[in-house]
């Protein structure tokens, strides 16, 4: 009979920087894992010990006693399993992105990731220098090589496995979502596995770290490209794995066909996506739940609902604060949607504190028109009144500023945009409408029209001036988010957005007004990154600059 290897994919999601409770946490799903499947090898994400990514912590000088000590605790478990566990490697003066291999209490090999990845939110060559050598381990019979996540989406390490005699490679990762990024890791490990010879088990993390959100996704493909195993993406799991020998001391090892995750609509990555963002980023940071303001429009109702579902309705707050613009339909529609949701509803007016701030300000605005600034204290008047609800409460306050808007700087500084998380910040407001018919459609169950139809269907308006839309100042947001795409994602010149058949002066006022607004961006709140380029670590423009638009 062959012999069998049982590998498990511990797809956890661990706390940057809370070295204790991460290691407590791989000990705890050894156990399990060796308990519940036999586990011959338990493979973690990358840097499991310090969760990902660390950033200058690195640079804290007590990095390396808390690591050993982390390290000597997993080792004085004594476990049968062989144990991967990615962690940041001291050697002198030498920082190393890498993995060690734990097995009856010893320390038994080591892999230094190669290929470091410097680009979109990746910056590990501040911190880490390059390994070169392969790492191979004899289980079971067979020669299983091990590598780390960017050395996946290079040629080298693969080819370098197999010239030692790999016939089965672990990798382990911390691999953020972004859209489509689960077939493009099936596309690799694909290419990747026939240029070897031999099956891939990709493990990757899972859970919100600031912006970017890890997906999970784990998955084993075999030597001739086919995906044998899918874990569920967004949950923690300990996936099971069953290896057995190749037919020969040389062939591949050979991965049946296994429990395959079902796919995923765009809609659907997205919405859980946010969910996990906005539920990992209140949750380790200690809030006790959330606030928004709740205008009756459908960026803040789709807000609330993912509020609602990451978190719960009992600890989510929703503050309708009407003015003598808001329209009976943002009434109506704002309560409605609270109490289907269930969540802690208010009304606070903010007429009088509108009035007293023009109050004051009466000297400052005497002779001149009224124009943008009465609009802006508006907003500004909700911001003071959701910070202070903030502070009072323990709450995170969600901004409700959707990509397309916050592109062309159309919001507010300290007012729609004072707090903490910005749900949306990286969607589009065409996606918003489609996550919105998702929620309502797909999301559960059972359909239930918890973002009510008519707030779909409303054309979209700050409600801050009499009749006001959103279209009195923009372009219609299927074009705008087109050529947002174009320039902020894909990075085209105004000449080439041009010749796709766009408008020439829309396309020039748009990336105008872009380029004026980096300074708000600047000084806004995160929010999940669901895009290739979307607005934070992944780009970085100077506030102050001369660059022409043009080619």
């Amino acid at each position: 009979m062959a012999q069998q290897i049982n590998v498990v994919m511990a797809q956890l999601n661990f706390l940057v920087g809370d070295i204790a409770s991460n290691t407590s946490l791989i000990i705890e799903k050894a156990k399990v894992a060796i308990q519940e499947n036999s586990a011959d090898i338990v493979a973690y994400p990358e840097l499991s010990l310090t969760g990902y990514p660390p950033e200058d912590l690195l640079f804290r000088p007590s990095l390396t006693v808390r690591i050993e000590n982390a390290l000597q605790r997993i080792c004085g478990e004594n476990l049968a399993a062989y144990l991967v566990v990615g962690y940041p490697e001291r050697v002198g003066d030498k920082l190393f992105n890498s993995l060690t291999i734990i097995k009856n209490g010893k320390q038994i090999a080591n892999y230094r990731k190669q290929h470091l990845p410097n680009y979109q939110v990746f910056d590990e060559e501040r911190y880490f220098n390059s390994g070169a050598d392969a790492c191979l381990l004899e289980i079971a019979g067979q020669k299983v090589a091990f590598t780390i996540c960017e050395d996946m989406w290079e040629q080298a390490p693969v080819i370098q496995a197999r010239s030692a005699g790999a016939q089965l490679m672990i990798n382990i990762n911390a691999s953020p979502y972004h859209i489509n990024k689960l077939s493009d890791r099936q596309a690799l490990l694909r290419k990747r596995t026939v240029e070897g010879g031999f099956p891939i088990i990709y493990v990757n993390m899972v859970g919100g770290q600031d912006e970017l959100v890890f997906d999970g996704g784990s998955m084993v493909v075999t030597a001739t490209g086919e995906c044998h195993c899918l874990a569920p993406s967004y949950i923690e799991a300990l996936v099971p794995v069953l290896i057995q020998a190749g037919e020969s001391s040389n062939s591949p090892c050979v991965i049946p066909l296994q429990q395959i995750a079902p796919p995923m609509s765009l809609e659907a990555q997205v919405y859980q996506s946010l969910v996990l963002g906005v539920r990992d980023y209140a949750s380790k940071n200690h809030f006790k739940g959330a606030v928004l303001g709740l205008s009756g429009g459908i960026d803040s109702a789709l807000t609330l609902a993912i509020a609602a579902d990451a978190l719960g309705s009992d600890r989510v707050q929703a503050v309708m604060m009407p003015f003598a613009y808001t329209s009976e339909l943002s009434l109506d529609a704002a309560a409605e949607q609270a109490k289907k949701l269930g969540v802690d509803y208010q009304q606070i007016s903010i007429e009088g504190i509108y009035s007293s701030f023009m109050q004051a300000l009466e000297q400052q605005f005497a002779n001149t028109e009224v124009d943008v600034s009465e609009q802006n204290l508006q907003a500004r008047c909700r911001g003071v009144l959701l910070m202070a609800i903030s502070n009072k409460k323990g709450l995170l306050v969600l901004t409700t500023g959707n990509k397309s808007e916050i592109a062309v700087g159309y919001s507010t500084l300290y007012g729609d945009m004072a707090g903490g998380f910005d749900v949306l910040k990286d969607v589009s407001k065409t996606l918003v409408y489609s996550l919105a018919r998702y929620r309502n459609t797909e999301y559960s169950a059972v359909a239930d029209e918890v973002i009510p139809q008519r707030v779909i269907d409303r054309p979209p308006s700050a409600e801050l001036a009499p009749d006001q839309v959103d279209q009195d100042n923009l372009p219609p947001y299927d074009i705008l988010d087109r050529i947002l795409e174009l320039y902020v994602e894909n990075d085209h010149s105004a000449a080439s957005i041009i010749e796709q058949g766009f408008d020439e002066q829309v396309v020039k006022r748009v990336l105008r007004l872009v380029d004026l607004n980096e300074y708000k961006r600047r000084q806004s709140p995160i929010g999940v990154r669901l895009t290739k380029r979307g607005f934070g670590r992944d780009r970085r423009y100077p506030i102050t600059n001369a660059w022409p638009i043009g080619e």
